[in-house]
């Protein structure tokens, strides 16, 4: 299951569980949805004194009262910049702290780089965001990701990839591994790293897991005065050089791809003989597997 598809399913359980009028004024096309409690009956008084001392007992309090058939099983409001992070389940959400207002989606630390949300979701269930499918046996999200093994083994026929819609990277010596990828997926940024400490020498294929936005990042890579300068600077959130014409049906190829192969998340990485890892991988295991390694 994708990120995109969790959150889906995030919100169609609250509908069923609410009612559809509930959940009317949510704005559906977006990942971070804010929800005006004035319709629901409010039980308390004073906001500001759940604002300020942000008690999770007194926000428990308070989405009891707006939630009144949601189970919750943990409240944190420590370190996310006056959002409180609700537990209901399998169900992940975020609210202020009055509980006002409530939040479905990725929540970033801009100063750590990271993605709190996805290493909660880990945290909670370590089979929910592994790519494809793949299970996850650790307790944190980096030892997740790290000791992840694929449900599947499988080949695939390279032959079926064109030569454009790739961008090359890395030194010509080195081995050879194919990466289907999005610019907008955290462990994609941090496998780049994991490769170039390997010396190997990467044939980036851009998948659009995340959308439009994912795509025409991909073009603008694909298509920069220097690709392997634009990549790099794509997953550190850098300026990219204006892009020139040219040919992005190789992007169309790869999407094509792993769509007939189910690779539904990202990032997928593939040796030269077809063998298939699904997922994020420290250095140590890319090299094994490159060398020839089991998948």
């Amino acid at each position: 299951m994708n990120e995109t598809s969790f959150f889906a399913r995030q919100r169609a359980l609250f509908a069923r569980a609410h009612g559809p009028l509930f959940w009317a004024t949510l704005a559906l096309g977006s990942l971070g949805v804010g929800m005006g409690a004035g319709a629901i009956s409010n039980r308390f008084s004073s906001h500001q004194v759940i604002a300020k001392t942000a008690q999770p007992e007194l926000v428990l309090a308070a989405l009891k009262a707006r939630l009144p058939r949601t189970t919750i099983s943990s409240i944190g409001c420590a370190g996310l910049g006056g959002l409180c992070e609700v537990v209901a389940g399998t169900t992940l959400f975020y609210v202020d702290r009055t509980a006002r207002f409530l939040v479905i989606g990725r929540v970033y630390d801009m100063e750590t780089r990271s993605d709190l949300t996805a290493a909660k979701l880990l945290a909670m269930n370590p089979d929910m965001l592994a790519a494809g499918g793949a299970r996850r046996q650790a307790a944190s999200a980096d030892q997740a990701s790290e000791s992840a093994r694929p449900v599947r083994t499988m080949r695939v026929n390279l032959s079926e990839l064109p030569e454009g819609g790739a961008i090359r990277w890395g030194p010509g010596t080195g081995p050879k591994l194919i990466v289907l990828s999005d610019f907008s997926c955290g462990y994609c940024r941090r496998l780049s790293t994991e490769l170039k400490a390997i010396g190997a020498r990467v044939e980036e294929r851009p998948i659009s897991i995340f959308g439009p936005a994912s795509r025409a990042a991909a073009e603008r890579v694909l298509c920069a005065p220097d690709p392997e300068k634009a990549l790099h600077a794509a997953y550190e959130q850098n300026e990219i050089a204006a892009p020139r014409k040219c040919d992005t049906s190789g992007l169309d190829a790869n999407e094509a791809f792993a769509k007939r192969h189910g690779f539904g998340g990202t990032p997928v990485i593939i040796r030269p003989d077809g063998a298939v890892l699904e997922g994020y991988r420290p250095a140590s295991v890319l090299k094994a597997f490159a060398l020839g390694g089991a998948a």
